[in-house]
């Protein structure tokens, strides 16, 4: 059903050919982990709440691939935290961007950023540079599902916080975020708001979970699970 609603939009101009490519080698580590949350994703997930409720701007980011995967729960996560929308693609036109914005609208964004680009992100030469100072290049904590590492590298060179969803645990975008989640988005996201919601307001427990969050151990951690799995099939 996934693979069909992506074909759609491709044919919508929503998704591009090449974003298929990336969403099959997505499924390829799904397939390594079973097809289920390991349990270092759910420390990344955790620890990806705790960032979104401690932060003084936080966005979600979103990209074609990510608004064909699960728009509704990108959406209830902005509504959850709350954090601001913003589109970003890397074959960027503005007919794309519109269809983008309006998808989203139509299901249930408001005030979704991106089309009218203000600031740039700098060391980025694609037009994925292109941000609102409102949005994307004020923020302090940016989720980035389906992302590409240039832009992520860029992003923690600003000195934000990157939350990171990426089945590939060996993409530079999860080398290189703040948070790497290697999962299924909308398992992720589903994970994330849960904690969103259990945490809230409870700062103590907020401050604990990012002090006490290692992203490297977390990655080689996921690793070994996906080694242990493969030898138990």
């Amino acid at each position: 059903m996934v693979r069909e609603r992506l074909a759609e939009m491709v044919d919508q101009g929503l998704v591009t050919p090449t974003g298929l490519i990336s969403h099959g080698r997505g499924e390829a580590f799904d397939y390594l982990m079973g097809e289920r949350t390991l349990p270092p994703s759910l420390d990344a997930e955790r620890a990806a709440a705790a960032y979104l409720l401690r932060a003084r701007n936080p966005v979600v980011c979103v990209n074609g691939n990510a608004a064909g995967l699960d728009a509704e729960h990108l959406l209830a996560l902005a509504d959850a935290v709350p954090a601001k929308v913003e589109v970003n693609i890397f074959h960027r036109t503005e007919e794309r961007m519109r269809k983008l914005v309006a998808y989203l609208e139509s299901a249930g964004g408001r005030d979704v950023l991106g089309l009218e680009p203000d600031a740039r992100i700098p060391g980025l030469s694609s037009d994925r540079a292109l941000c609102t100072s409102e949005g994307i290049f004020d923020s302090d904590v940016i989720l980035v599902p389906i992302e590409d590492g240039d832009r992520a590298e860029a992003l923690v060179a600003m000195g934000k916080v990157v939350i990171s969803i990426d089945l590939n645990p060996l993409s530079r975008t999860s080398k290189k975020a703040t948070v790497s989640i290697s999962d299924e988005m909308t398992r992720a996201l589903e994970n994330i708001i849960r904690f969103v919601e259990e945490m809230r307001g409870d700062d103590a427990l907020i401050d604990s979970v990012i002090e006490g969050y290692d992203n490297g151990a977390m990655r080689r951690g996921l690793i070994d699970a996906i080694c242990e799995s493969l030898h138990r099939e």
